[in-house]
């Protein structure tokens, strides 16, 4: 190796795996986004500089650390604001920004739980890169809530959001197929009627919050379905049937129209994956 090559190395503190449990430990929600985003910086540093830095494995926590505010409670007992009015939007912002802090914590899981599993390179380049969006997601989302006169923790959140990594926490597939596929995916169809609110609120702070998740967002549906499909790949898998299996084995709630079909075909995600579901699950 020469001397200018050795002086471009990245030393990281730790193998990726173990990187990502410190985040998972890191309760306070800022300290938690500035951890993420120091240590995804770290990663694609030496990445550009052509490393394959080691891996490793993990035994994370079942759950994440989290800040003692918001109270989690169940989704059903989460205050319904109306949209039209200030403390409506300030509760939109703050569900928001619950979503992109668990959001976080559910891409360096992925890290976390399943290195165990052996996957390409860019599998790793992949959730690195949008654990280190979701942490600028939850800040943008905090910066418009302390803009408004709040702050992440002030109102209740839902505690339902880490149910789907703790019942994929043995099955990578599945993991792919509810987190990405189905719960960032909705995500996709929610976001333009929100822009839609603050632009009648002419909110300009939070409108161009949410449209730089809302873009985002598809890189993270596409990772999913890139991913999952790689795996059934490899296992001479029908991704479609498959992936159908899965979320009917793991998703407890609906899967329920409108879909925002543009951005999920995007993403990778054809009509023909989400369609069946919606009308089982309705049936049902």
């Amino acid at each position: 190796m020469s001397n200018e090559t050795a002086s471009e190395a990245v030393t990281l503190p730790k193998p990726l795996a173990e990187m990502a449990d410190d985040v998972l430990r890191t309760a306070d929600a800022r300290e938690k986004t500035a951890l993420s985003r120091r240590y995804a910086a770290l990663w694609q540093e030496a990445r550009k500089n052509g490393q394959t830095p080691d891996i490793g494995t993990a035994s994370p926590p079942d759950s994440p650390a989290r800040p003692t505010e918001p109270p989690l409670l169940d989704p059903r007992d989460v205050p319904r604001r109306k949209p039209g009015t200030p403390e409506g939007r300030i509760a939109i912002l703050h569900a928001v920004a619950h979503i992109e802090l668990n959001a976080v914590d559910l891409h360096w899981d992925i890290i976390a739980r399943f290195g165990h599993v052996k996957m390409p390179i860019g599998f790793y380049d992949d959730w690195v890169k949008s654990a280190d969006e979701e942490s600028k997601h939850f800040n943008l989302m905090a910066d418009c809530l302390e803009a408004q006169g709040s702050h992440y923790g002030a109102l209740p959140a839902h505690a339902g959001m880490w149910r789907a990594a703790e019942d994929t926490a043995e099955d990578l597939m599945g993991r792919l197929a509810v987190v990405p596929m189905v719960l960032e995916a909705r995500g996709l169809d929610v976001t333009p009627g929100m822009i839609k609110i603050f632009k009648q609120a002419k909110d300009t702070k939070a409108i161009e919050a949410l449209e730089v998740i809302y873009a985002e967002e598809v890189g993270h549906v596409a990772y999913g379905s890139k991913w999952f499909h790689f795996l059934c790949g490899r296992h001479d898998l029908d991704p479609k049937d498959v992936f159908h299996d899965l979320v009917l084995k793991y998703f407890h709630s609906t899967l329920r129209p409108p879909f925002n079909e543009e951005k999920r075909a995007e993403a990778g995600i054809p009509p023909d994956f989400y369609w069946p579901l919606a009308d089982e699950m309705h049936k049902n």
